[in-house]
């Protein structure tokens, strides 16, 4: 008898969680709260943490212990960049998927390559974060030099920044969304 009471509460209990998770994920948050959810990236500032000459440059004139130093302060802040970017495609994510529901045809498709576009940004993303962690562990790792490999996330978030403003334009054309600070 007991064992039966506890199976009534723990299917009552699995129906309220069910519940209230398919309730929470039909509220659809409106584009204005996402869209203060996105922090903008200083690409220009991205770019040059990133770009092989800089790297080139700063090999020639510091000494090895120095050079050390410097290629971990700036493999820390394009770790930085790089996560904000992260971030940003999971609000454009749920922007994309919010926007999928509109009748207006040019609209969903344009949500759905703001979606693909999100997807790519993450998985180049992650693979660059992990290249930068590796390469700050291992320093002699990344004697080949660490920008080539954050150019495809440089790559995708300016592609993804084209998707978010053109989806911003259609679904409000007197205020499209921008994610990049500087383009």
């Amino acid at each position: 008898m007991t064992l039966a009471i506890i199976l009534v509460v723990a299917a009552a209990l699995a129906l309220l969680l069910i519940l209230g998770f398919a309730l929470s994920r039909n509220r659809q948050i409106s584009p204005n709260a996402l869209a203060r959810q996105i922090q903008p990236i200083d690409v220009a500032a991205f770019r040059n943490l990133i770009d092989p000459d800089e790297d080139a440059y700063l090999r020639r004139r510091l000494v090895m212990s120095e050079l050390r130093v410097v290629q971990r302060a700036r493999l820390r802040a394009t770790a930085c960049y790089v996560r904000t970017a992260w971030s940003n495609a999971g609000v454009l994510t749920r922007m994309g998927q919010n926007a999928l529901a509109d009748s207006d045809a040019r609209t969903a498709d344009a949500a759905r390559q703001l979606i693909d576009n999100a997807a790519l940004l993450r998985q180049n993303a992650a693979y660059a974060l992990f290249k930068i962690y590796v390469a700050m562990a291992w320093p002699r790792w990344n004697e080949a030099g660490m920008p080539v490999l954050h150019s495809p996330v440089l790559q995708s978030y300016e592609r993804l920044n084209g998707t978010a403003m053109l989806l911003g334009r259609l679904q409000n054309p007197s205020a499209p969304l921008r994610i990049a600070a500087t383009l």
